[in-house]
């Protein structure tokens, strides 16, 4: 959406709040055509019985309005009868600062985003909060000040007092905070842009995080653009420096298989014998390998969800995931966040087949160790789920035993999630077709090819044979 729309509820018969709320709306109708060359998409709702509409650029706009409206309706939100508006909308209308924007775009978006979800947003916001801040002498570190954002932002703490350690940058967020109207300005967009590139520490950050910074941020802009705070968004003037790899799998950190089953083995000896720790998660770790999972989906991995014949092929029928975040993001207050498939609808299932040597792992695994009490394949000496730090522990022990003094200052599968690297690189240098390669990982072809271009080893020869086989049986008969 880049186009400016205009107010979100022209027809105002008074000022916000004038009239009371009401819960009395009806859900909008499709969206219809207006009368206008600029804006020709149209939203109507009514409240109150009053019909209110508003105009749009373009659809995308419309569609967006739309959907809000939609989900406040959902929510059960009380809607202002002067200007026909949510309650959540006009809390963001009414915010002038950048730090108040950021409180009410936190509190409508929390309800029913996945944690990380709820982590990445609040994210992206505190990097630009560090720009969007007047400075002087007695501003707090940016430390605390992200400290104080993040704490500030989170709709438990709405009507709390902040922890007497975080009292001055809160206090300083919310009286030296800058305009929302402001970051249009080029000169501070371009700063806040170039912040969403660091680390805390200064140092350059990894591409994906930059990326998901800016889509965090770009996503807030969009819907203050809907509300209209802003004429439009800054960040579509700007344009990142794109490198030719950056979204692409480091050929380095593949393994073969030879070395995956060394890396199996050197897992099961990490740990003391009588606590076998690593043994309860070589299964784990076969699991990424041999059957391209995430992480998240193995630890989530339930008996219930594998075929394992006594001989052949088996199966893992994927339904969800349990991703790792901090505590203070999850509705349970637990790290780990149950949700469904990544990218894909609640209900979504994938179908993954497994060779008979994972299968064999698999049902050695169940035998030895048992399943939780939830059915889970994988579980700590305790019974609870398998935490990222643990098993990335048993891993950098692992490749210490399994590997050479230099393999191991290399970047060769250096963290749990090159397992998966391996495996789909391996699929696709076996010639597996690309569509049914991204079935199984649960990935799209483009993302797929696009990321592991770099991973395809000796396929020149091979196409040049195809092709050369292709124009010998087309060619015309001596």
């Amino acid at each position: 959406m880049t186009a400016v729309q205009e107010s979100p509820a022209p027809r105002r018969r008074g000022t916000p709040g004038s009239k009371g709320t009401t819960r009395d709306v009806r859900r909008p109708w499709k969206i219809g055509k207006a009368k206008s060359k600029t804006k020709p998409h149209m939203v109507r709702w009514v409240v109150a019985g009053e019909v209110f509409t508003s105009t749009f650029a373009t659809f995308a706009l419309a569609d967006g309005f739309r959907s809000e409206l939609i989900q406040a309706m959902g929510r059960g939100e009380e809607f202002d009868v002067a200007t026909g508006l949510p309650q959540s909308m006009l809390k963001i209308k009414k915010a002038n600062s950048f730090f108040a924007f950021c409180k009410a775009y936190v509190a409508v978006r929390w309800e029913g985003a996945a944690a990380k979800t709820r982590e990445s947003i609040t994210d992206s916001l505190a990097m630009a909060m560090l720009v969007m801040v007047e400075g002087g002498p007695e501003r707090p570190t940016d430390t605390a000040l992200r400290h104080a954002f993040l704490w500030a932002v989170h709709p438990a703490n709405a009507q709390a007092d902040p922890p007497r350690k975080l009292e001055p940058a809160v206090r300083w967020l919310s009286r030296r905070s800058l305009a929302l109207s402001s970051i249009t300005d080029p000169a501070i967009v371009r700063r806040v842009f170039h912040r969403l590139t660091l680390t805390m520490e200064g140092r350059r950050a990894a591409g994906d995080t930059f990326r998901r910074r800016r889509r965090g941020l770009n996503t807030a802009l969009e819907y203050a653009v809907e509300l209209e705070e802003i004429p439009d968004n800054p960040l579509k003037r700007l344009k990142a420096k794109r490198t030719a790899t950056a979204d692409r799998v480091d050929p380095r950190v593949v393994i073969t298989h030879a070395q995956a089953r060394e890396l199996l083995t050197a897992v099961s000896y990490v740990g003391s014998w009588n606590r076998a720790r690593g043994r309860r998660l070589e299964a784990f770790f076969a699991v990424l390998y041999y059957a391209g999972l995430r992480p998240a989906e193995a630890v989530a991995l339930c008996e219930s969800d594998c075929e394992l014949p006594e001989k052949g092929w088996g199966r893992l029928i994927l339904a969800k995931t349990l991703p790792v975040t901090t505590k203070k993001w999850t509705d349970s207050g637990n790290r780990h966040d149950p949700r469904g498939l990544k990218q894909r609808d609640a209900n979504a299932v994938r179908n993954v087949p497994i060779p008979p040597w994972l299968v064999e792992i698999l049902r050695a695994h169940i035998k030895e160790f048992g399943v939780a009490d939830d059915g889970r394949l994988f579980q700590n000496e305790r019974g609870g789920i398998v935490g990222s730090t643990t098993f990335s522990r048993v891993w950098e022990e692992a490749r210490k035993l399994a590997f050479t003094p230099a393999q191991v200052d290399s970047p060769l599968a250096g963290r749990p999630y090159d397992l998966r690297h391996a495996a789909l690189t391996t699929w696709l240098n076996a010639g597996v077709n690309p569509a049914e390669v991204a079935n199984r990982a649960g990935n799209s072809v483009e993302v797929l090819l696009k990321r592991y271009a770099g991973c395809l080893d000796n396929q020149e020869m091979a196409v040049n044979r195809r092709i050369q086989r292709a124009l010998r049986e087309g060619a015309p008969v001596p």
